[in-house]
Formats: structure tokens, sequence, C-alpha cells
């Protein structure tokens, strides 16, 4: 199934709020947009390199929010390269952009020794 889009549904409203598995014996799992509030299903979890890939994700978005949220020169200088370009939307997705490389594949932070 890579690249294969999971299948629209729209769901009776015992089941809108509903998400991962509908019961222990069934292999029908449910998933709800939070922007568009479409609710999506598959018939398999994710891989453990999907959970992993999700993880990590997690770890450094909530790493870049923390410097966006602050007052530092390194958010000072990514404010002024985001302005300076018009390729990437967002303060946050150029901040991802620019900075996923700085972590590793745990979502830490790689030292650069100093």
């Amino acid at each position: 199934m890579v690249g294969r889009k999971m299948a629209e549904i729209k769901p009776m409203a015992l089941i809108e709020s509903m998400k991962k598995k509908v019961c222990e014996h069934s292999d029908v799992y449910f998933r709800t947009n939070r922007k568009t509030g479409k609710v999506y299903t598959g018939t398999k979890e994710p891989s453990a390199a999907q959970t992993a890939a999700k993880a990590r994700f997690a770890k450094v978005s909530a790493a870049i929010r923390t410097i966006l949220a602050g007052t530092s020169e390194q958010k000072t200088a990514l404010v002024a390269e985001y302005k300076a370009q018009n390729k990437i939307g967002t303060l946050f997705g150029y901040a991802m952009h620019k900075l996923n490389d700085q972590y590793d594949a745990n979502g830490d932070l790689i030292s650069n020794g100093d």
C-alpha cells in the first residue's frame, strides 16, 4: 500500500469522533483530519518506521516551536531568512525545512561540538 491514499468515508454519527480500531477483532482503523474534519479509514496499523518517523517529527516540531516562541538570535535570523524567501509559506514550515537536518533519527539535537 505504499503511496496509496486512505479511502475517504462519510461516517455515521456514532463513529465521527472515533479513532484507532473499531474493536479488537477488527482490522479497520479510523482517522479524522483535524483541519478539514474529514474521516479516513485504513486497514492496517502503521509500520514501525512510520511510528518512529511520527515520534521524531513530534519531537523536532516541539523543539522548533520552542525556538520560535523565544527571543533568541536563532529566531531573529530565521525570521529574517523567512521574510527574504517566497518558497515556503509559513515561518514554522521554513524553520522545519531549515533546522530538520540538525536533529538525529530520534529527534535529538545533534551536537556540533561547542
